[in-house]
């Protein structure tokens, strides 16, 4: 699929992209910052010695999500982007809330889960694509994905010293405050989104078995799937190579911020030069090559920060370019509920994928992740090698 050369980016998508990227980056630094630290401060709640309660407070927030991306998605197709996206913030704030205040572990996976009902993503991805002409969208997504990767990387280093400076209910009422600042950003600095009529709706059924959005949907589940296997087995193999817990993001930034420099010229060769499916079916490759290259060359630092590199130059390629391609595939009216499906099948990948990968690196061992995520990535790419770029059109 060609797109013009000579009709670059107005200003007014280039702002629009740049402060959705920092909505949503605002949003999951608020998820990011606990990650690394929760484990730990959850044990001075009381019942937070209970390791099972503090897996459940931190799978809490997925599993609404899962829930609820689909609802969010069609309720935005209907009343609007924006107060779907507000309400949705503030579920989340009121959540980060109550996990600041709350007594014990119980309230606590309240608040997470009242975090996790916040399910915007379908809806802002749809705003996204709502204010961006076709051939600047994967742009305008791959910014958005930036924005996530360089938050994932920056929380790594900060979140440790923010907890030991604020505990961990500072740092719940952190997040919520970040929540609500990125409400002041949407009306601030977002134009409002154009509305379509009801009429032009398709039922949902047509958006669920639509062949097309299928493929892209098993997609975005693999590509979960293999990223939380994944970080089932890194942070193990480099203990075992000698890098004490502590100094992981050693490895983990250079990384995610080399795999920018990459991206960056495969999405324009996807956009401008009609690369889309080879683009995305290489970057499915890649992730094939990585699970192989983990799985038979063993551990070693640098060894395992390469395939980490090449692991995230795939990851955000086709983060970029897989949101690009549901909203363009999707009838204008049903962006939302096609993209809420897309960011449920993502829910049900990072849940499945901690949980095959921890079974099978418990009764198995590391090769068999790596292996049942090459052979879920080989199916995949006989998928993608199906793709049929959509046409052009003008919304």
């Amino acid at each position: 699929m060609h797109s013009p050369t000579s009709d670059p980016m107005t200003s007014a998508e280039r702002r629009t992209g740049a402060v959705l990227a920092a909505i949503f980056g605002l949003r999951m630094l608020g998820l990011f910052l606990v990650l690394p630290v929760f484990a730990l401060l959850a044990r001075e709640l009381p019942g937070g010695d209970d390791v099972a309660l503090v897996g459940l407070a931190l799978g809490a927030y997925g599993l609404t999500q899962a829930f609820l991306q689909i609802p969010f998605g069609i309720a935005s197709d209907r009343f609007g982007r924006k107060p779907v996206i507000v309400f949705g913030l503030l579920l989340f704030a009121a959540g980060s809330f109550v996990a600041a205040a709350a007594p014990d572990i119980h309230v606590m996976i309240v608040g997470r889960v009242l975090q996790g009902a916040g399910a915007i993503s379908a809806a802002v991805s749809a705003l996204a694509a709502d204010l961006t002409r076709e051939q600047h969208r994967t742009k305008v997504m791959a910014m958005i994905g930036a924005s996530i990767g360089l938050v994932f990387a920056a929380s790594l280093v900060i979140a440790p010293p923010l907890a030991a400076a604020l505990g961990l209910s500072g740092l719940f009422v952190l997040i919520g405050c970040l929540a609500l600042g990125a409400i002041v950003l949407l009306f601030g600095a977002v134009p409002p989104a154009p509305t379509f009529d009801t009429h032009e709706r398709p039922p949902f059924s047509a958006v669920l078995f639509d062949g097309g959005l299928a493929r892209l949907n098993f997609g975005v589940f693999a590509l979960h799937l293999m990223q939380t296997a994944l970080w089932v087995v890194v942070p193990a193999a480099l203990v075992s190579a000698g890098l004490a817990g502590g100094e992981h993001w050693k490895v983990y930034l250079p990384a995610v911020l080399l795999s920018f420099a990459v991206m960056i010229p495969a999405i324009i060769a996807a956009e401008k030069k009609g690369r889309m499916r080879s683009i995305y079916a290489g970057a499915v490759a890649l992730l094939i090559l990585v699970q192989g290259g983990l799985a038979l060359t063993g551990g070693g630092v640098w060894l395992t920060g390469l395939w980490l590199l090449l692991f995230f130059v795939a990851f955000n390629i086709l983060e970029a370019l897989q949101p690009s391609l549901i909203s363009r595939l999707a009838p204008p009216a049903a962006k939302g509920a096609a993209l809420g499906i897309y960011n449920t099948t993502q829910s049900i990948g990072l849940f499945l994928g901690g949980a095959l990968g921890g079974w099978l690196m418990k009764h198995l061992g590391a090769g068999a992740v790596h292996a049942s995520c090459a052979g879920i990535g080989i199916l995949w790419l006989m998928l993608a090698l199906r793709l049929q770029p959509p046409q052009p059109r003008t919304n």
